[in-house]
């Protein structure tokens, strides 16, 4: 289960997303691609965004990934 709790569903739009995690657009769009960042949700015609929730699980993954990564290096 996340740590990240949240009482509501927040969609964020893509400078959110960038500031949050700290890739640029392009970056997010090929992890995105490659099947390892959350896929947007359609929200018009020409607009796009990211459960708010969803991005902060990935950003969790990875810092659980790079907890994992130091133990297993430095034991």
């Amino acid at each position: 289960m996340s740590t990240y709790e949240e009482t509501a569903m927040r969609i964020i739009r893509i400078q959110d997303v960038i500031n949050t995690t700290g890739l640029g657009r392009s970056t997010i769009y090929k992890y995105i691609e490659a099947g390892e960042f959350p896929k947007p949700i359609p929200l018009g015609e020409r607009a796009v965004g990211w459960v708010e929730s969803e991005v902060h699980e990935w950003l969790e993954e990875k810092i659980e990934l790079r907890d994992t990564m130091w133990t297993s290096q430095n034991s």
